[in-house]
């Protein structure tokens, strides 16, 4: 039987610091012999990323210990921080050789360092150079190529180049002339490589190509486009020295494809098991992989429509062609716990890992084809300080009964995801309605699938639902889905995530008076946006936000320099539009309190933008709070930051809607 308690003033075993500990970073997973490699970020040591690892017997799968058996043993010691620097969000900063030896991006330096086993200290692959940057590490057949990025003329470039993993210091371009390249791909026999290539003012999610090109005297000297330009192809990989296989969404959903190599050139695509879901998505990260081939003909791939799945695909053999209609192939769904994040780590045989969140939980499962067995093998402990002591997993009467909900917006469909509040023994008094903090994601071109991680449980667990949004530009909906926001970002963004909140209250699960928004980087611009043109949220939540898109587009880094030319309107013909959507612009309109978080380092969204906001919300008399975290940039790595920033948003939401937060403490409003 359940108690009433007042909606958000619910006692919870789930602190903040148990949030930040049960929430890691994941930056890739490989297998390395009898060995299971990944790496992680460790707030606990100013999140630097370290690569770690734990014995998993190639011959079966670790039991029913969801730990993984053995104990994780760290590979690489502090002070070493495993972080690329390559278009800004780094990805594929490390690699690991057959025989046992860490190729990483050192942070400080963004030189690649090679570790042996039982070194002690690792040795520079590459020279010492300021202007010079690696990352996107893929170690094949046993030569590591990476992408490179450095400053020349003036201007940043790129390229792919080959990393000598022994003598002397040595890197050798491969192939360059593109603005942006990622995910080179050498052929079995060393003879070829794939990659792909765009351009500026084109991001990853709107136009890119895959090519390959011969490899000849150490260099390609000329290339040819496997796929048309006109979409956002990705992650090219070779079945054969003859047969390629890649995404691409030439009707509207990011599907498998593949092409075959003859003496005249490489003969027509041809979909793999085509389907109504997308397998690929928004290449932020340069570590980003959404399927791995098996052995037998088999692929392994996620497959997503809002949440994610993961599928085996059997392309019957021979070879993958199938019909045009992919008749031929066979697709199973493996029963994996996490149905968001996920992606295709590493695949060796009939073994797989894949990372994703589940539940309560984020970290790598070990997946077996033959068996359809899928085991954690990597996770974080979520224990609580409760009364029967710690727990391995957060017990089902916590969890909230996430579901998929749809409002219908100003332009169609939008779609989200609910995370009612939730608690073993209370509930909210009869006559009260649930306060919820709307979450936008960041992106704006990413998404969420709907798992109640540990930060969502860190609310709902207090009396606090949670409704995330994918508004209109999200990805996982297909390409359709994903261009509602060109040209319309500030208008659509705001327009559906309104729509989702009121949509909530009017089915009458959410209080109307009680509705706060909360977002980082894009998803702070829309709460901005959200709180300077509507009167429909109660407060607000901005991590790093965009306040000035003209500020944005003059200071943010190379990578989304000319993301705003499709997301608002090319410079200088569209000055007006910039200024007209910036919420700082309309700072008359704000009314709301608001919470700001920022990096004191952050070089996507300077600390001047959420300043900005400050000064104005100050120069009106509305109360907010401002959070400046010495040395964080664009997301939050630090334990002490990570439990400051989760405790302000609790106790600021508290002071905003009169109830109290136990255990947090309070905070001031200016």
């Amino acid at each position: 039987m359940t108690t009433p308690l007042p909606y958000g003033s619910w006692p919870s075993p789930f602190t903040a610091e148990w949030a930040s500990a049960a929430s890691p970073r994941m930056d890739g997973a490989a297998f390395v012999g009898d060995d299971v490699w990944w790496g992680q970020s460790l707030p606990a040591e100013n999140g630097r990323t370290a690569v770690l690892r734990r014995r998993v017997p190639s011959g079966a799968l670790p039991g029913d210990d969801p730990s993984g058996g053995d104990a994780a043993e760290v590979l690489l010691p502090a002070p070493w921080n495993a972080r690329s620097s390559v278009h800004e969000y780094g990805g594929g900063s490390w690699a690991a050789t057959a025989d046992g030896r860490l190729a990483f991006v050192e942070k400080s330096d963004q030189r690649v360092w090679l570790l042996a086993p039982g070194g002690a200290e690792p040795r520079a692959l590459t020279p010492e150079d300021a202007a010079t940057s690696y990352g996107g590490l893929r170690i094949t057949r046993g030569r590591l190529l990476a992408v490179r990025e450095w400053r020349g003329e003036g201007a940043l470039r790129r390229g792919i180049v080959e990393i000598a993993l022994d003598g002397e210091a040595s890197v050798r371009q491969l192939v360059g002339e593109s603005d942006f390249v990622a995910q080179p791909a050498l052929s079995p026999d060393g003879t070829h490589l794939a990659w792909v290539a765009w351009n500026h003012p084109d991001l990853p999610w709107d136009r890119t190509e895959v090519r390959v090109g011969r490899i000849e005297d150490g260099r390609v000297p000329s290339w040819a486009a496997v796929t048309s330009g006109t979409t956002a192809a990705l992650q090219p990989t070779w079945a054969t020295d003859t047969d390629l296989v890649y995404l691409d969404e030439p009707a509207g959903r990011w599907n498998l494809w593949h092409r075959v190599h003859g003496g005249d050139g490489f003969g027509a695509p041809e979909p793999i098991a085509p389907a109504d879901a997308d397998t690929g998505g928004p290449l932020w990260s340069l570590g980003g992989r959404w399927y791995g081939l098996l052995d037998g003909g088999r692929i392994v791939a996620v497959r997503t429509n809002g949440s994610d799945e993961l599928v085996l695909v059997d392309a019957q053999e021979p070879g993958f062609g199938g019909d045009a209609s992919g008749a031929r192939a066979s697709v199973v769904r493996i029963d994996v716990p996490a149905t968001s994040d996920l992606c295709i780590e590493d695949v060796v045989g009939s073994r797989a890992l894949v990372s994703g969140a589940a539940p309560g939980t984020s970290g790598l499962w070990l997946v077996d084809a033959d068996t359809g067995a899928a085991l954690q093998v990597v996770g974080a402990r979520t224990e609580t300080a409760s009364a029967s002591g710690p727990s391995a997993g957060i017990p089902d009467a916590w969890m909230p009964q996430t579901r998929a909900f749809t409002a219908e917006g100003p332009r169609g469909p939008v779609h989200a995801f609910v995370h009612p509040p939730t608690h073993p023994d209370h509930a909210g008094p009869a006559d009260e309605r649930a306060p919820y903090v709307v979450l936008v994601h960041g992106g704006p071109t990413a998404h969420v699938g709907g798992v109640a991680d540990a930060k969502t449980v860190y609310l709902t667990s207090r009396g606090i639902g949670v409704l995330e949004v994918n508004y209109g530009g999200s990805t996982g909906y297909g390409r359709g889905y994903r261009e509602r926001l060109r040209g319309q970002w500030g208008i659509v963004d705001v327009e559906d995530v309104v729509a989702a909140a009121v949509g909530l209250a009017d089915a009458g699960e959410a209080d109307r008076s009680r509705l706060a928004i909360k977002g980082g980087s894009a998803g702070g611009w829309t709460v901005l946006a959200a709180l300077a043109r509507t009167d429909a949220f109660a407060a607000g939540i901005s991590r790093y936000g965009v306040a000035d898109a003209r500020a944005l587009a003059e200071d943010t880094h190379d990578f989304e320099s000319r993301y705003l030319d499709g997301m608002i309107g090319p410079l200088p013909e569209a000055e007006e539009t910039y200024r007209e959507r910036s919420p700082l612009t309309h700072v008359d309109g704000f009314s709301a309190p608001v919470l700001l978080l920022q990096g004191s380092e952050d070089r996507v969204v300077p600390p001047s933008q959420s300043e900005a906001i400050r000064d104005a919300l100050a120069a009106r008399g509305i109360p907010h709070a401002y959070r400046l975290y010495e040395g964080e940039g664009h997301g939050f790595r630090r334990a002490e930051t990570i439990v400051d920033a989760l405790e302000s948003e609790v106790a600021f939401l508290g002071a905003t809607f009169g109830f109290e937060t136990p255990g947090i403490p309070p905070i001031a409003l200016d």
